[in-house]
């Protein structure tokens, strides 16, 4: 029964690492990412679909993102998606593929996303604290019910905080390498 609950609150964990995965690949750096534009999503024949669904996303270069709609007719409307996204990007069209360079990033630019890489950073270090809580609140409802020892509810509850401090140690691995990304010039 313990082995079952720090399983799950593993892959609670897990989740939660996943998640600040996505948020950090959302917060740019000055360099071409594809992943920057996985939250951009196009009107395609009056679906809102991803646009790494209806094009291919490429690094031309160090500071420029290459997209190559698989229809030609979507080039102005993929373009307008990216302009009208939340990430600050001027797109170009030359013929059939859009480039979207990279804008060089503010000392001031570069301090706000380490601001919010830190808040994303610390959301998931919360939400593996809560999986935590969690696992340890049913480890100590099996022992009011008698189903385990006051040993095995110790022990369990050291498994639990071991995992805990592993995904946090990571959560904090993450930080300062975005970190660094982030102000690296």
């Amino acid at each position: 029964m313990i082995n079952d609950i720090k399983a799950d609150a593993e892959k609670k964990m897990k989740k939660s690492l996943e998640a600040l995965h996505s948020a950090f690949n959302k917060i740019r750096t000055g360099r071409a990412h594809p992943a920057i534009l996985d939250s951009v999503m196009v009107n395609y024949y009056g679906q809102e679909t991803p646009l790494k669904q209806i094009a291919s996303v490429n690094v031309e270069d160090n500071r420029t993102l290459m997209v190559a709609p698989w229809e030609k007719n979507l080039v102005p409307t993929i373009e307008k998606a990216i302009m009208t996204s939340d990430l600050g990007l001027n797109p170009s069209t030359s013929g059939d593929v859009i480039r979207v360079p990279m804008p060089m990033l503010t000392e001031e630019t570069r301090k706000e996303m380490v601001k919010q890489a830190k808040a994303d950073a610390e959301h998931g270090r919360v939400s593996i604290r809560n999986a935590r809580r969690d696992a340890n609140s049913m480890i100590k409802d099996l022992l009011k019910e008698k189903e385990i020892s006051e040993d095995d509810q110790r022990r369990g509850e050291d498994e639990v905080q071991k995992l805990t401090d592993k995904y946090i140690a990571e959560v904090d691995k993450m930080l300062k390498a975005k970190e660094e990304d982030l102000m690296a010039v």
